[in-house]
C-alpha cells in the first residue's frame, strides 16, 4: 500500500515553565496509509514517545523491518508520531547550555564543559501538565485536519503519564489505548508540586547507555549491531548533542542524546480507575516484556513516585475491557528487539478488533512465535 509521509509543525502555546506563553511548533510526522474515502472511515493513530527516546528513533527506526509507524500505515492506518518539548525535533528550551545537564552526567558532555557547573536554569524542564497540554493540542490538530472524532493512542514507557490521564478526561476523543512497558507508580502523587520544581532541565544518554538498555536477558533478544543502529538514529535527532562528548581517536566527539528532565503526578491506582473510563469507553491493552526492569522496579523502590509495576496498572483499571500481555524474551526496548514484528502484529490486531486472541479481557503470554496462551 502506498504511504504518504508528511512532517507537520503543530502550533502550540507553551505551558512549559521555561518558555510559558511562547508560541512554539511541535514536531509531528505522519505516515498516511489510509485508503481514500469518507473521513468517517479513516482510522487514525497517535504514537507518543517515553522519557528518553524521541519519536523517530522509537517509532520510525529506518532499519529493515523496525519502523513501527510505517508498519501500521501499510496496514491501512493514518499514523501520527509526535515529539513533546524537550525531545527530538520539538523545541528544547534551556537544553542547549551544557551547564543545564544533570551534574552527575556532566562529565559525559566535555567538551565544551570542563567540570560540573551550576545550571543557568536551575529547574526541572517539563511536567505532567505541560505534556498533557501538548498531547491535547496535537489531538485537536489531527481531529481537525483529518475530520475524525476519535484517535487511537499508542504510548511507550513514560507516555503513560500523558496518555492515561488524557484518555480518562477525554474519552470521547480516544478510540483505544495501547501502552507498551507503561511507567505506572501505584502510589505516585495525585497533585502537582509548586512549579517550576528546583533541579536541572537535561539528562543525557551515551552509547554505553544504549548498550546497557539492550543488554540481553535471553538468547537472540536483539540482532547483532542494534546498539549502533539505535545510536545512529538518536544522533540524527540531536544535532547539538552529537557535537558534545569526549573526543574519540577519530577526532570526532562521542556525542550524547539529550532528553528532558520532568516531574509527574496524577497517574496512580486512584486515577487509573477513575470513573471506569479505562477499560470502559476506552478499551485498554497493556503490554510488557518479561524482562522489563524499567517499568517493573526491581528491587522495589522506597520512593512511591519511583516504584513502578505494570501488572498493578492492569489491576487498577476498573472497566472490563482490559488486557495484559507479557511478551517472552523481551525487555523495555521491545521496538528494537527481535520481538518487534510480533509487537507490530499485536498492535495491528488490537487497532482493528480491540481484542487479544479474540478476547476483550484477561492476561496472556505471547511467545517468540507470536502465539498466545493464558497467563499462569
Amino acid at each position: 500500500m502506498a504511504i504518504t509521509t508528511t512532517d507537520h509543525a503543530v502550533p502550540h502555546t507553551s505551558t512549559v515553565p521555561a518558555n510559558a506563553g511562547q508560541k512554539v511548533e511541535l514536531f509531528v510526522r505522519e505516515h498516511d496509509g489510509s485508503p481514500s474515502g469518507p473521513s468517517a472511515d479513516r482510522k487514525v493513530v497517535l504514537m507518543l514517545h517515553g522519557r528518553s527516546v524521541p519519536t523517530l528513533a522509537g517509532y520510525d527506526l529506518q532499519h529493515t523491518s523496525y519502523a513501527w509507524g510505517e508498519a501500521l500505515a501499510r496496514a491501512g492506518y493514518d499514523v501520527f508520531m509526535m515529539d513533546l518539548q524537550g525531545s527530538g525535533r520539538s523545541p528544547r528550551p534551556r537544553m542547549d547550555d551544557p551547564c543545564n545537564v544533570n551534574p552527575a552526567q556532566q562529565a559525559a558532555v566535555t567538551p565544551p564543559l570542563e567540570g560540573p557547573r551550576p545550571p543557568s536554569y536551575p529547574f526541572v524542564l517539563t511536567n505532567s501538565g505541560s505534556d498533557q497540554d501538548e498531547l491535547g493540542t496535537v489531538v485537536e490538530y489531527i481531529r481537525g485536519k483529518r475530520g475524525v472524532a476519535k484517535v487511537a493512542f499508542i504510548g511507550w514507557s513514560a507516555a503513560a503519564f500523558a496518555m492515561g490521564p488524557y484518555a480518562i478526561r477525554n474519552p470521547g476523543k480516544v478510540e483505544s489505548l495501547f501502552l507498551l512497558g507503561p511507567i505506572f507508580p501505584p502510589k505516585g502523587p495525585s497533585n502537582p508540586p509548586v512549579l517550576p520544581v528546583p533541579g536541572f532541565p537535561t539528562h543525557v544518554l551515551t552509547h554505553a547507555s544504549i548498550d546497557q538498555a539492550l543488554a540481553m536477558k535471553c538468547p537472540n533478544q536483539h540482532e547483532p549491531g542494534m546498539v549502533d543502529v539505535v545510536w545512529k538514529a538518536l544522533m540524527e535527532n540531536d544535532p547539538i548533542g552529537r557535537g558534545w562528548g569526549k573526543i574519540l581517536s577519530s577526532g570526532q566527539p562521542a556525542g550524547v542524546s539529550r532528553f528532558r528532565n520532568f516531574v509527574t503526578w496524577g497517574w496512580n491506582t486512584t486515577t487509573a480507575g477513575q470513573d471506569s473510563v479505562l477499560g470502559g469507553s476506552v478499551p485498554a491493552l497493556i503490554v510488557h516484556g518479561e524482562h522489563d526492569q524499567t517499568a517493573n522496579t526491581t528491587p522495589p523502590s522506597a520512593n512511591p513516585a519511583l516504584d513502578f509495576h505494570v501488572p498493578a496498572l492492569y489491576d487498577a483499571i476498573k472497566g472490563p475491557h482490559k488486557l495484559l500481555v507479557t511478551v517472552k524474551c523481551a525487555g523495555h526496548s521491545m521496538p528494537w528487539e527481535t520481538q518487534h514484528k510480533n509487537l507490530h502484529n499485536l498492535s495491528k490486531y488490537w487497532l482493528k478488533h480491540t481484542k487479544v486472541d479474540g478476547k476483550t479481557q484477561g492476561s496472556f503470554v505471547m511467545d517468540e512465535n507470536g502465539d498466545f496462551s493464558p497467563a499462569p
